[in-house]
C-alpha cells in the first residue's frame, strides 16, 4: 500500500484525475482542506472569533498545519500542484517540508513557472505538466509497467 498526499492547488480538479487514474491501484490518496471558506475559517469556527485579520489567519493557518504536516509526514509520496492563476506560497512550504522531511516529491506546474520554480523542481524527483502524467509516474512507481 502506498500512501500519497497531494498538495497545493485547490481550484481545478487534478486531485479527482489522477486518482480516478489510480483507482485500481493499492494506493490512499490524502490532502488538505480543498473547501477554501471550509479552510479559512476553521480557526475562528472551532476556538472562536477574532477581530484582528492576522490572528484569525493565524488560527486556521495552524490548525490547517496539523493536518499538512501530518499528511506529509505519514505519506509515502508528495505531489505538489502549482497552478496558475494565484501565487501558492503554501504549495512552495510544503514542497520544501517534504523534501526536508526526506519524501518523494512530485511536482506538478505549466511550463508558465518552470523559471519561477526552478529550485523546487530541482529538488522533486519528478516534474510532470499534467495529472495524466503523475498518475503514470505513480502507476510505474508502483508496477514497473508503462503507459498503453
Amino acid at each position: 500500500m502506498m500512501r500519497v498526499y497531494l498538495s497545493g492547488e485547490i481550484h481545478t480538479d487534478w486531485r479527482d484525475q489522477i486518482i480516478a487514474a489510480c483507482v485500481d491501484l493499492t494506493v490512499t490518496f490524502d490532502g488538505p482542506v480543498t473547501d477554501h471558506a471550509a479552510s479559512d475559517d476553521c480557526g475562528v469556527a472551532i476556538l472562536g472569533a477574532e477581530a484582528d485579520k492576522f490572528w484569525y489567519d493565524r488560527k486556521g493557518a495552524q490548525l490547517n498545519a496539523i493536518r499538512t504536516r501530518n499528511g506529509i509526514e505519514q505519506a509515502d509520496i508528495i505531489v505538489v500542484r502549482f497552478g496558475e492563476k494565484y501565487k501558492q506560497w503554501n504549495a512552495a512550504f510544503d514542497a520544501g517540508y517534504a523534501v526536508a522531511s526526506g519524501k518523494a516529491l512530485i511536482v506538478m506546474h505549466g511550463a508558465d513557472n518552470q523559471h519561477a520554480l526552478k529550485e523546487v523542481d530541482a529538488s522533486a524527483l519528478v516534474v510532470a505538466e499534467t495529472p495524466q502524467q503523475v498518475a503514470a509516474a505513480l502507476r510505474y512507481v508502483m508496477t514497473g509497467t508503462l503507459p498503453g
